[in-house]
């Protein structure tokens, strides 16, 4: 009976590594209703789940999990250990906590880029979950870990993107990294900050020296009028001294 669960165990992996890009180590959501199942199976999640699932696991939840089972008091209180024995990821709740089950379903949008598997005995959660193509679904039935078979929806994701009606987030990331290596789109962490204004001196052309107005070079009328008795002298005693040597 076990090795048939590892063989579908097997084959849904396979589906979600070859289609979604799942790969090791395997990060699992755990909420407050996993974390109980688990407690009364007597289940030993960090031993088990790695050999179910046959490869490394790391054991996640959020801090609205914990805030949740810290709220619904000594009833949850050996389910609220464990989950703080996990790994806290952040979600994006920081200042109004939300219910478990929302907050594990906001981490899974946007086509699940990290690739988060959402372990939960919550049947609401577990059917928004199968609405979601790529999202792995864990359970635990009969004090035994099952990862759910592959959502119609998923299913039906995969069939549209081999058909070539859609690109998976896979593809997406894939050619992105492609066009990053060569060249055509430009890495977001290089991309050019925004250049800050210089303060700028003053403008060198207002720092020139005035230029100094030509002096005007014409004479004045008083000089004129000097000059021209001047003339006026030069020529009588010119006439004068004539005339005293035509007399001599």
């Amino acid at each position: 009976m076990k090795i048939t669960r590892q063989k579908h165990a097997k084959k849904h992996l396979g589906f979600f590594r070859n289609n979604f890009g799942v790969r090791e180590p395997y990060q699992i959501l755990l909420d407050g209703t996993f974390c109980q199942a688990a407690l009364r199976g007597r289940i030993q999640l960090r031993e088990q789940l790695p050999r179910y699932l046959m490869g490394e696991t790391q054991l996640c939840t959020t801090r609205c999990v914990l805030k949740e089972l810290e709220t619904l008091g000594q009833d949850l209180y050996g389910a609220k250990l464990i989950a703080q024995k996990c790994q806290v990821r952040n979600c994006s709740h920081f200042k109004n906590a939300v219910s478990g089950s929302e907050c594990l379903l906001s981490m899974v949008e946007e086509g699940n880029p990290h690739h988060y598997f959402v372990a939960s005995q919550d049947q609401n959660l577990s059917m928004k979950v199968k609405k979601k193509p790529g999202v792995p679904l864990m359970f635990i039935i009969q004090n035994t870990i099952v990862l759910d078979k592959p959502s119609p929806k998923t299913v039906a994701f995969v069939k549209a993107v081999e058909s070539g009606q859609l690109v998976s987030v896979h593809e997406k990331q894939s050619i992105k990294q492609l066009k990053e290596e060569q060249g055509l789109v430009k890495n977001p962490e290089q991309r050019k900050r925004k250049k800050r204004k210089k303060i700028s001196g003053p403008n060198p052309l207002s720092c020139l020296k005035k230029k100094k107005k030509p002096q005007d070079t014409k004479p004045s009328a008083s000089e004129k009028k000097r000059k021209r008795k001047r003339i006026r002298n030069r020529s009588t005693s010119k006439v004068v001294s004539e005339k005293e040597n035509a007399e001599g």
